[in-house]
């Protein structure tokens, strides 16, 4: 059986083993998110490839909402990394928190799909005092 290897120059691979021994390799640490302003709303969009629906959690404290992705890998465990050649996805828990100020917060609608954490967000609208005509006895 032939095995893969990797055999391309990489001039900074010392480097980055380095970087790796220090700070881990962990490519998903902090997931990549667009927030976009849709008038009424803003809506958040987050990429998890990879994740299950159920893998994914939200959670909202104060006016700071969390969102929390967690994967794991047959490499993580003992017995079953002998037979990787080769691991890079990433694997753990990732977890990024946003300041959600200014959103009403009760209304937050979530949905998971193709990879994809879309997140709309209302903008509290302060209520306006009611205007009313009161009678003269």
């Amino acid at each position: 059986m032939a095995m893969l290897i990797d055999r391309r120059y990489n001039p900074f691979r010392d480097f980055e083993d380095i970087n790796n021994t220090f700070f881990g390799d962990n490519g998903l640490a902090e997931f990549k998110t667009d927030i976009r302003d849709n008038g009424d709303s803003y809506l958040m969009e987050c990429d998890l490839p990879g994740f299950k629906k159920e893998d994914v959690s939200l959670s909202l404290s104060g006016n700071t909402l969390t969102i929390k992705a967690e994967r794991h890998s047959d490499f993580e465990n003992q017995e079953q990394k002998s037979g990787y050649l080769r691991c890079e996805r990433s694997y753990g828990s990732f977890t990024r928190s946003f300041d959600v100020t200014g959103v009403d917060t009760a209304h937050i609608h979530a949905s998971y799909t193709d990879g994809v954490l879309r997140v709309t967000l209302p903008k509290y609208v302060k209520p306006q005092p009611e205007t009313k005509a009161i009678s003269i006895e």
